[in-house]
């Protein structure tokens, strides 16, 4: 197999790398337990260009020769987020008050079925936190068992539950991770 190379793009530039990466966001999230079809891509392309124009955007795919194996992208939380809206249980003013710069958010983090099990998820979070200048990340994951690997994955890495959240009132309910930075 080829070597795995990591491309970082931020900001609106990130959009222009759709067509790269597109494909390899529709070959994972047409697995279970995601099971997305055409409408739900459609609803990912349309997220995915606001959320670009993120301030503190950060899209990293990974490569193996012009082939997008595994890609990752996030942004930080505004001082206006709704991140936190969703908590089924509160937490704290104090933990979910953001400034701008305290948190990054993972949106997406995913690598190819015959990619996995090779350290590409590990290095592609990495890569995208590394420099992101802020006190914690934070991301939502589909809880055990239906992401028994991610969840193992993260907590690995040093995440921990906070709590449950719904980001919307159609929306699965998932795990809201944090790790913690300083």
């Amino acid at each position: 197999m080829a070597e795995v190379t990591y491309q970082h793009t931020d900001g609106a530039q990130a959009i222009g790398q759709l067509d790269a990466f597109l494909p390899a966001y529709e070959e994972v999230y047409v697995e279970p337990p995601y099971c997305e079809g055409p409408r739900d891509v459609a609803e990912f392309l349309e997220r995915f260009r606001r959320q670009a124009r993120r301030p503190g955007f950060r899209l990293v795919l990974a490569r193996a020769g012009e082939e997008v194996v595994g890609f990752t992208f996030g942004y930080r939380l505004p001082a206006d987020t709704t991140w936190w809206n969703g908590l089924l249980d509160p937490l704290p003013q104090d933990f979910t008050r953001e400034t701008g710069d305290r948190t990054f958010a993972v949106i997406e983090l995913a690598v190819r079925k015959p990619w996995r099990r090779r350290g590409i998820a590990a290095a592609l979070h990495a890569h995208l936190i590394d420099g992101a200048g802020v006190e914690r990340i934070t991301l939502t994951m589909r809880p055990e068992p239906e992401a028994a690997p991610a969840q193992c994955a993260y907590r690995a890495w040093g995440y921990v539950k906070v709590g449950r959240s719904q980001p919307w009132d159609e929306a699965p309910v998932y795990d809201a991770m944090v790790l913690r930075l300083t």
